[in-house]
């Protein structure tokens, strides 16, 4: 749908897609979960694979979706300038993490002595599902449907917020359950939002959180039980240093925002 068509939308209509663009996605994800269960047992296959049929379901439905209402470029699947920028800010995110990384949690000897075990099957997994399939729904339909009827400020929170609620339930990396982890994965979808919201494209992001995700607990893992005070303080100190970042990219104008 052209920009026009949009700009024509009524106030009800576009909180209908704002509500859609959530509760769709979501919905049909765990439709879907749930029919194959009746034939085949997920879960006893991997938790990977019940949270690939989950991610994936989600982001089919809303890319059909956010192409069908806003387009390619207008769902944050932009390349060149985007992307770079994009990728430039979410790196810093990286580095920030993997220093704390090395300070506050242990190493597995196994990560030392070798390459770790299925690591290129890993790394797509954590590339088309946690990372891309996840953004697409979050900063990609979410993050415009609720830009179009609430301002890109409430997007941000929004699609940040569902976003770090996938993380703690889904992710590999959510180790714990604890208020510091939910806080830690919460305030990571808020800058994940506010660079989408920077640079108009979600992708540099998408690359990067595969790359951290795969860098700081598949390359460098952590012991098969890892130290909860250990993961603790990792996420609190790595909130504290996010905030800062956040303070500094924030935009301070509306010329900014690129949605």
């Amino acid at each position: 749908m052209s920009s026009i068509s949009n700009q024509a939308l009524s106030n009800q209509e576009r909180a209908t897609r704002a509500v859609l663009s959530i509760l769709l996605p979501a919905g049909t994800a765990v439709l879907i979960s749930f029919l194959a269960g009746m034939f085949w047992d997920i879960s006893a296959l991997s938790n990977q694979a019940a949270a690939a049929v989950l991610l994936s379901s989600a982001a089919v439905v809303s890319l059909l979706l956010g192409i069908r209402w806003y387009g390619i470029s207008g769902m944050g699947m932009r390349g060149g300038r985007a992307l770079t920028a994009g990728l430039g800010f979410a790196s810093l995110l990286w580095i920030i993490f993997i220093v704390l990384r090395f300070f506050f949690v242990d190493i597995s000897p196994s990560a030392i002595e070798g390459r770790p075990p299925d690591a290129g099957r890993t790394y797509i997994y954590l590339l088309l599902f946690e990372a891309l399939a996840t953004q697409i729904w979050t900063y990609g339909l979410v993050f415009h449907a609720v830009t179009d009827w609430r301002g890109p400020v409430t997007a941000i929170f929004v699609s940040g917020l569902i976003f770090g609620l996938a993380a703690i339930l889904l992710f590999q990396e959510s180790f714990s359950g604890t208020s510091a982890s939910m806080i830690y994965f919460i305030i990571l979808g808020f800058l994940y939002a506010i660079i989408r919201l920077r640079t108009g494209s979600f992708l540099g992001t998408v690359i990067v959180q595969s790359v951290q995700s795969f860098t700081t607990w598949i390359v460098l893992a952590p012991y098969s039980v890892p130290d909860i005070a250990q993961l603790n303080n990792l996420y609190l100190s790595a909130v504290i240093a996010y905030m800062i970042v956040a303070w500094r990219l924030w935009p301070k104008q509306t010329s900014d925002y690129r949605i």
